[in-house]
């Protein structure tokens, strides 16, 4: 087995941009680097839904077919 092959597995620091920070093991180069999301702010852990209305596009999607589903 050859000598020395192995990446450095070491502890990395993890923000997220809601603020929320973490330590975990990775054989990144980083020490440290910044996510947009993680658990404690993702929809899918919080059960809560943000919708990000840009410039109306929710509202022209539901008038154009909003008629479409109904029945």
């Amino acid at each position: 087995m050859k000598a020395d092959i192995q990446p450095n597995y070491h502890d990395v620091k993890v923000t997220c941009s809601c603020g929320n920070a973490f330590v975990t093991k990775s054989t990144m180069d980083k020490e440290a680097f910044n996510i947009e999301v993680c658990s404690e702010c993702h929809p899918f852990y919080t059960g809560k839904q943000k919708i990000v209305d840009t410039a109306g596009r929710v509202d022209r999607f539901n008038q154009k077919f909003g008629n479409m589903f109904k029945r």
